[in-house]
């Protein structure tokens, strides 16, 4: 494991990323986490005392890479923006996310639906296949599901599809 003190902080204007709240990792540290590694990997450990899995760190050049800290994590840790936290961090090899039932139904019913989904970098299956399983709602999931099928008929990635769906 290897531990790092940070400060959260959050993007203010910053593309697909504004508004995220994140912890740097400077690539000193990435590098004894995941040598010789430019792009996302996942990392499990702790942050404070919240025991974490299957969280992607995102590049941003240099070597250095961020880690996202989503809202429902920062309730838990009862932290915000400018607070600091210690991280107790190793690669999670062993993280998988399982394609959904009701969408592999549906990329299914045509070949270049699955084929595109299948095409996307291995990151990007995974934030369409998280994106969908956090929907609270059936007609949210729906909606969703019905998006990411368009999105796979355009051969778009998951920043692609975010994009056109807010006009960018």
């Amino acid at each position: 494991m290897v531990y790092l003190k940070a400060e959260i902080e959050r993007f203010e204007r910053m593309g697909e990323k504004t508004g995220w709240s994140y912890v740097f990792m400077p690539a000193a540290v990435a590098q004894q986490i995941k040598a010789d590694c430019k792009k996302s990997f996942r990392v499990k450990g702790k942050i404070d005392q919240l025991d974490i899995q299957g969280m992607a760190t995102v590049p941003m050049g240099e070597g250095d890479f961020i880690l996202a800290l989503k809202n429902e994590l920062r309730k838990k840790l009862k932290k915000e923006a400018g607070a600091t936290v210690e991280l107790y961090l190793a690669e999670d090899k062993g993280f998988k996310i399982e394609l959904p039932e009701d969408l592999e139904t549906c990329l299914v019913e045509e070949k270049h639906l699955i084929q595109n989904f299948l095409g996307q970098a291995k990151s990007h299956q995974n934030y369409y296949i998280n994106w969908i399983n956090q929907a609270k709602t059936i007609q949210t999931r729906t909606k969703r599901i019905a998006m990411t099928i368009n999105a796979m008929d355009k051969g778009q990635s998951f920043g692609e599809m975010i994009g056109e769906s807010k006009g960018a």
